[in-house]
């Protein structure tokens, strides 16, 4: 048995540093980089330091189990957090960075890791009745800038979009040629009944509001592949109905529908096609690092955006364990204004 500890340790001071109160508001409207403020990109969890917490958490936790399901070009490990294996419970699964550049996704991930590691009452009833796992930082050498092409141009020149090998990850969901995407779906998808999952993801800090100036923390889109099954869609729409409502709901977010792409190679079509998994793709605002300055933003808005990304992957957790995802209404994507710029799912 796994010795208990009454507190588990993260590996870097992140989470109490970047989770200061603020006004609020300010996810949309936090700093935009412009090459005006440093990106210190140091304060991540950087892949190191993550799979030290990865391990450290595994080894203190009693309802929490860790396995590799694949090698990135690179050789670095992909890591699998296991939460609950009871076949006859629904089972979500959280993906986040499948681009290199797109931090903080990660570092929700691993705050809700964090949480469901804890066997707190909460936990103990959700995993009670859902299956939870998360896949955090599918791109590895892209997040670690160790890539085969320059980054010259890039603001920080720490992250990337691709991976080591210059390809999309999100776009590999059909090919499968590079390693991260195989493993992904040979050694999790194929091994798994998943039912759920969040693809989480950054887009630019200019996008908007419809047509308003108001610019928003997130954006989230369902499948649109036309060969999905109509059912598949509607449990992707009810999952995002509630990510949307719970992150509205605390006052600091503003979400619109992602304009995307039909196409199977990418995960949010691809998966639901596939394996007929009610996805939902999550688009968060800012990135780490870019070739174009608008995408990035400064790191004052993080701890709101990490915020943001444990409450859309915790409000999901909960309406799958208590059920009540199957009476949600999906009537606020009739309404839902679409992104007023675009992103790079």
């Amino acid at each position: 048995m796994k010795r208990k500890v009454a507190a588990l340790c993260l590996s870097s001071a992140l989470a109490t540093s970047l989770l200061v109160a603020q006004p609020a508001g300010a996810v949309g409207n936090g700093p935009d980089y412009n090459g005006n403020e440093t990106i210190r990109n140091e304060r991540l969890h950087n892949y190191e330091e993550m799979v030290q917490f990865l391990r450290e958490t595994d080894e203190r936790s009693e309802v929490m189990s860790l396995e590799v399901y694949g090698k990135s070009v690179k050789g670095r490990d992909l890591y699998l957090a296991k939460f609950g294996n009871n076949p006859s419970h629904p089972t979500i699964l959280i993906l986040t960075q499948q681009h290199g550049n797109e931090t903080l996704t990660t570092e929700g991930a691993l705050r809700v890791i964090k949480h469901l590691a804890s066997q707190g009452a909460e936990v103990k009833e959700w995993l009670s009745k859902v299956n939870v796992l998360v896949a955090p930082r599918l791109n590895a050498d892209g997040a670690e800038g160790d890539v085969n092409f320059p980054l010259d141009d890039y603001a920080a020149g720490t992250h990337t979009r691709y991976n080591a090998n210059g390809v999309d990850l999100n776009r590999d969901h059909t090919d499968r040629s590079q390693p991260e995407t195989k493993g992904f779906h040979e050694n999790i998808l194929k091994k798994y009944k998943v039912d759920y999952l969040i693809d989480l993801h950054h887009q630019g800090t200019q996008t908007t509001l419809g047509d308003s100036d108001r610019l928003v923390s997130g954006s989230i889109l369902y499948p649109t592949n036309p060969d999905v099954s109509p059912d598949v869609v509607h449990q992707s729409k009810q999952l995002g109905a509630v990510v949307y409502h719970a992150v509205e709901k605390r006052g600091f977010g503003t979400l619109s529908k992602y304009v995307g792409g039909s196409g199977a190679n990418i995960a949010r079509n691809g998966l639901a096609l596939e394996y007929k998994i009610a996805t939902l793709l999550f688009e968060m605002r800012g990135m780490a690092d870019h070739s174009n300055d608008s995408y990035v933003l400064g790191q004052k808005s993080n701890g709101y955006l990490i915020e943001q990304a444990v409450i859309a992957i915790e409000s999901a957790i909960d309406s799958i364990a208590d059920g009540s995802i199957h009476q949600t209404d999906v009537s606020v994507w009739d309404t839902l204004p679409e992104s007023g710029s675009g992103g790079e799912e």
